[in-house]
């Protein structure tokens, strides 16, 4: 039997066995049309930018080629060096040399130039959540909102389940959205109503009793693939379906802006899977997971800059999974590395864990307190001032 994984991107299947790219194997998606890389040693599958797909077998075997003509010298002139190295040394052994203190690590060292996650930095206040389907047991809980109760809502990557805590993480009650399609995003308004992305749509529900209080409506249709809350209570929107737009609405879902192309037409390069997250102020975070960056916008939809880019170092991102944005605006980014702070500038702060789990989705309360769900669990975490 082949082997599966469903599309981080749509939630269609897609068998295993693509072929070597710049992550490893690849595959891809025959709904949405994504290239991801598929799930190996412990790494989920994820959508990937591929590059290279136009490149003639051809051509690749002329750049071999090329490169063992140029390469053969080189290794012939090594082999003289180091034999002639060879000969120094043992010229040299019977000098004594004096040894080499070794300096100790800095913070900043680790992992091919990254930071290492700072001890300290963050606070957990609260844990909860095993690996189960039973009520405060999650299988693959991607999605987190707070209201301004306190209460937390979690939400199931398949099968729409949403499950009700309380501020301090009993389970209060669970309902559903579509049972039949992932589950993309989920965020909450001060007042308790539950914003749900599936199938392109914004759905409506009272937090407290899952009641359908209908959809968003959009002169431009399905879409949509992230949301998240404002504080005078309207939506900031992430729309693909044509190109990748942000869409702001007011309370009543009124389009107060649309922030047309937001990331392509900045990169030059196609983005389908966008994050958003927005400050206290109207700013716009919008996390371009394709292209491994983050792209602010101002309360005017206005683009301010850029930061992060692709790699390990710090600063930057390896298969970025959500965005946050705190009381004093800074810019929290997940990744494989860990959780990477900002400020409002996006110059890079530090970096640290969630209890050692990658965090999938992330929100937080009015206390500044920094809610992370990371499949299996939930974490709260709070930071010293």
């Amino acid at each position: 039997m082949p082997r599966t994984f469903d599309c981080p991107k749509c939630g269609a299947p897609v068998n295993y066995g693509g072929q070597p790219g710049a992550e490893g194997f690849t595959s891809k998606c025959n709904y949405c049309g994504s290239m991801i890389a598929e799930p190996s040693m412990g790494r989920p599958a994820h959508v990937i930018h591929v590059r290279l797909d136009d490149v003639r077998p051809a051509l690749k075997v002329s750049k071999k080629v090329v490169l063992i003509l140029v390469l053969v010298p080189v290794f012939a002139v090594l082999g003289v060096v180091i034999a002639m190295i060879a000969g120094f040394s043992g010229a040299m052994r019977t000098v004594r040399m004096p040894p080499i203190n070794a300096t100790k690590p800095t913070p900043d060292d680790g992992p091919k130039g990254g930071r290492q996650p700072e001890k300290g930095l963050a606070n957990i206040l609260l844990k909860f959540g095993s690996k189960g389907i039973g009520p405060g047991m999650f299988s693959d809980a991607r999605s987190i909102a707070v209201d301004a109760a306190g209460n937390i809502y979690v939400g199931e990557y398949s099968g729409g389940r949403i499950q009700v805590f309380d501020s301090t993480g009993k389970f209060i009650t669970q309902w559903n959205g579509d049972p039949k399609m992932p589950l993309r995003a989920l965020a909450a308004d001060r007042k308790g109503t539950v914003y749900v992305v599936q199938s392109g749509k914004i759905q409506k529900y009272k937090g407290l009793t899952g009641e359908s209080m209908g959809d968003v409506s959009f002169s431009g249709g399905w879409g949509f693939d992230d949301v998240a809350t404002t504080a005078s209570g309207g939506l900031v929107c992430a729309w693909y379906k044509n190109r990748d737009d942000i869409v702001v609405l007011d309370g009543n879902g009124r389009v107060l802006k649309t922030i047309s192309a937001a990331i392509s037409s900045t990169t030059g390069d196609s983005e389908l899977d966008t994050r958003v997250a927005v400050d206290g102020l109207g700013n716009i975070y919008a996390l371009g997971t394709f292209n491994n960056a983050v792209f602010k916008f101002g309360p005017d939809g206005k683009y301010i800059n850029r930061f992060g880019g692709d790699g390990d170092e710090r600063g930057q991102f390896r298969a970025p999974q959500a965005i946050a944005v705190d009381g004093r605006g800074r810019v929290y980014v997940s990744d494989m590395k860990g959780i990477q702070r900002f400020d409002a500038d996006g110059r890079y702060l530090d970096l640290f864990r969630a209890d050692g789990s990658t965090a999938s989705g992330m929100v937080f309360n009015d206390r500044n307190e920094l809610f992370v769900v990371a499949r299996e669990k939930v974490i709260k975490l709070g930071f010293p001032e």
